[in-house]
């Protein structure tokens, strides 16, 4: 039989937030895949691990895949680890997990901190509904031209982005998404100078153009606000009849949510329009 590859996750900070299983996972595990050894080596010393660990990174992910996964085709079990936080999430990790998929491997998961979560939690933004989109793109066309794409949704958007690029980042959000739209910002989850701002995002933009900024940075935009249709109900009843073949009962039913009105007044409303046609 196969070995198992584990997908664990590590702390995003503070090192007291590994698992139990987290740490027997780790030292059961014939061998340690991360993202950057020396930084890992650090969190197996701090919990007295020995198992060997091995590089595994965006940059050798196709070769170190195949060595992988013939390891646990023969039976030895394999850790999978990122620099912090939950792995695969955006990271090269699903590539690993994806092959194991299809080579009949068994892939197990040893949740923990991720944060993405951990910065919703405090957030005080909705959560019922987001969207992760991983980094924005870092020059400045690209970025705008995704936030242009994601600038009306209805959910909060979580993404990561590098300190060095938040005022940047910031100032593209604004120009695109309006200087009036909530925005919070992690910084530095669970270490030390933990940081969450809430506010509007030119209140985020002055705050964090006074100093550089430091640390792992996590960003959720609020929601866009619903627009509200333009013209009337019975402007848009006539509409529909006009250009869609659509019957007086559909479009009665589209008329009613996109104004979010009862769909009897705009029955009643129909049923005016078609005495006067």
């Amino acid at each position: 039989m196969s070995g198992t590859l584990y997908v664990v996750a590590t702390p995003i900070g503070n090192l007291e937030d590994m698992t139990y299983r987290a740490v027997r996972i780790l030292e059961e595990a014939a061998l340690v895949a991360a993202e950057d050894t020396r930084h890992s080596r650090k969190l197996l010393n701090h919990y007295g691990i020995s198992t060997p660990l091995i590089s595994y990174h965006e940059h050798n992910e196709e070769s170190r895949s195949s060595q992988l996964i013939d390891k646990l085709k023969a039976g030895e079990s394999i850790a999978l680890i990122s620099d912090a936080g939950t792995p695969c999430i955006a990271d090269p990790g699903y590539r690993l997990v994806s092959r194991c998929r299809q080579e009949g491997v068994m892939v197990a998961a040893v949740p923990g901190p991720s944060a993405v979560i951990t910065a919703l939690s405090i957030s005080g933004l909705p959560t019922d509904a987001f969207r992760f989109v991983g980094f924005l793109p870092a020059k400045t066309h690209g970025r705008c031209q995704y936030l242009e794409q994601i600038k009306d949704e209805q959910q909060t958007i979580v993404c990561y982005e590098a300190p060095h690029r938040l005022v940047a980042c910031l100032e593209d959000i604004a120009r695109v998404c309006g200087t009036d739209r909530l925005i919070a910002i992690a910084r530095e989850l669970t270490k030390r100078h933990e940081e969450l701002f809430s506010g509007r995002v030119d209140e985020a933009l002055d705050y964090f153009s006074r100093s550089p900024v430091k640390g792992e940075i996590v960003i959720l935009l609020g929601a866009a606000q619903e627009k509200l249709p333009e013209g009337t109900v019975a402007e848009a009843l006539v509409r529909l009849r006009n250009e869609t073949d659509l019957s007086w009962k559909d479009i009665v039913k589209q008329v009613a949510k996109e104004f979010g009105v009862p769909g009897s007044d705009v029955y009643k409303e129909s049923l005016a329009l078609r005495s006067l046609m």
